[in-house]
This record gives structure tokens, sequence and C-alpha cells, in this order.
């Protein structure tokens, strides 16, 4: 059966619930803050040379790769800085879905990796899609402005 009031399925121990309902947003946050980490440290050294991925991106026929390179690299880093803050985060958890559709197409079938290849980056694409769709919590920068798109 199904909570007329949250939409969730009814526990089936109803005295956990108290124990969970706590941690429901801060399990969110961390997830949110732990993938905008990890995408910032993941684009770093793209953004410290943002033209070192013109050959890649053009191998994948994304051309000029002087224009695509850099954009990867703020994608992955000011977008992974945006997501972890919580500010403006549908929009740069939309681009970073986008960056990691990207790469399960290069690992799964350019590299031809299949699954093995492909399985991080479609994780990652996942999790990205949640914020998207979601957008922030209440610990957020959005929150505190009191504004999403």
């Amino acid at each position: 059966m199904t909570d007329i009031v949250t939409g969730r399925p009814r526990p089936i121990f109803p005295a956990l619930q108290r124990l969970y309902r706590p941690f429901d947003t801060t399990a969110e946050t961390v997830l949110r803050v732990v993938a905008g980490v990890l995408l910032v440290t993941h684009g770093f050294g793209k953004i410290t040379n943002p033209f070192g991925a013109v050959g890649m991106v053009e191998g994948l026929g994304f051309y000029p790769g002087v224009f695509w390179s850099p954009l990867l690299a703020a994608t992955e880093f000011f977008g992974g800085i945006l997501v972890a803050i919580g500010l403006f985060t549908r929009p740069a958890a939309f681009a970073s879905m986008i960056v990691l559709l990207v790469t399960v197409y290069f690992h799964g079938i350019v590299k031809a990796e299949g699954l093995a290849g492909a399985e991080k980056s479609i994780l990652w694409a996942a999790i990205f899609l949640y914020f998207a769709v979601r957008g922030s919590n209440a610990q957020s920068v959005d929150a505190k402005l009191g504004r999403q798109i």
C-alpha cells in the first residue's frame, strides 16, 4: 500500500520510518556533493589544459575541437562545482549528464569496451539525470536563494 500523503510505499516496519526520515535530505545532499566534487576532480586536468582534448573530441566527431574541448573542460569543472554547491543545479546536472552520455558512447561503442567500459559513465549519467530532473534540495545555494531553474 502507498501512503496517501507522501506517495511512498508504506514501510513494513513503521518504527524504522523515524530512523530513516531525518536522513532523506542529508543522503540526497551527500550524493549531490560527492558527484559534483568527483566531477570537479575529473575535470581539473582538462581545465588546466582546456585545449588538451581537441584530438579526442574531434575523434568523436565534434568539430571544431578548439570549441568543444574547452566546453568539455568547463562543463566538467564548473558544472561539478555548481552541482556540488547546489547552484543552477538542474542545468549544470543536465550538461554534465550529456557529457557523460558521450563518454558512454566513447567507451561502449568507439573503443568497443561494451558495458564493462561504459558502466561507470552510465552510473554517473543516471546520477546527474536524477539531479537534472529533481533539482537541488533544502541544503543548497538554490534553496538559500529561494529560486531554482
